[in-house]
């Protein structure tokens, strides 16, 4: 998928169809120079915002997974998730693997799930973590923060999420990210798995679309699960 951005003015309707055929002419070119080793691949090119073509998008595709980098190219360094890229984290229905620039791809063979509230209402939203830890044969280690203001019902893990996991650890810290800091050198992760709730792991990003280093970092590659509405 593309984004672009035209004149939408009537008179200047050419010039917006001219632009949206060049950029799928674009897209055409790098995916011809890819080995798709059998797998289909679609293009889309949308008019506008990046986070909003993918809002549209999924009403057609229901997209399971969106992959992306980190940061945009043109933000400074000491930011952990650019204007864009956050975003898509905050205003999209979709899980997300956040993919630092530079990795190397290899298998996930350990993933450390990190969650301060055992409550699933859906197990379905595990379908991305259950994918890629049937295809890498990854092992799964829980990581249940008890943050304060934490209930007795946030301490029943959901039933599919345990039978997913090697074991479940519990700490006790401040925030979701304090506990993976004191537990991530233990498990050594390939992978941090994480919830998107609306008072969870990346509650910073409904203050703001952009999260700096000093709140959030890991080297490694983060699965963002959706937990809409809750």
């Amino acid at each position: 998928m593309d984004v672009f951005s035209a004149p939408g003015s009537a008179g200047l309707r050419n010039v917006s169809a001219t632009v949206n055929q060049n950029t799928k002419e674009q897209l055409k070119e790098i995916i011809a120079k890819v080995d798709q080793k059998g797998v289909e691949i679609n293009l889309a090119t949308y008019q506008g915002d990046l986070a909003d073509g993918l809002i549209e998008l999924n009403r057609t595709l229901e997209i399971d997974l969106v992959i992306l980098r980190p940061q945009s190219n043109d933000i400074q360094e000491e930011l952990y998730l650019g204007t864009t890229s956050g975003k898509i984290i905050k205003q999209t229905n979709i899980s997300a693997l956040i993919v630092p620039v530079g990795t190397v791809y290899k298998p996930f063979s350990s993933i450390l799930t990190a969650f301060k509230s055992g409550i699933i209402k859906r197990n379905t939203i595990l379908n991305p973590l259950i994918e890629i830890m049937n295809k890498h044969r990854s092992k799964v280690n829980l990581l249940l923060v008890k943050t304060p203001g934490y209930t007795e019902e946030d301490l029943q893990v959901n039933t599919s999420l345990l039978d997913l996991s090697e074991g479940l650890q519990i700490s006790e810290n401040a925030t979701t990210y304090q506990g993976v800091l004191e537990h991530f050198k233990d498990n050594e992760p390939d992978l941090l798995c994480v919830f998107r709730r609306k008072r969870g792991f990346f509650k910073k990003l409904w203050e703001k679309n952009t999260i700096g280093k000093e709140e959030f970092f890991v080297p490694i590659p983060v699965l963002v699960l959706r937990v809409n509405k809750y």
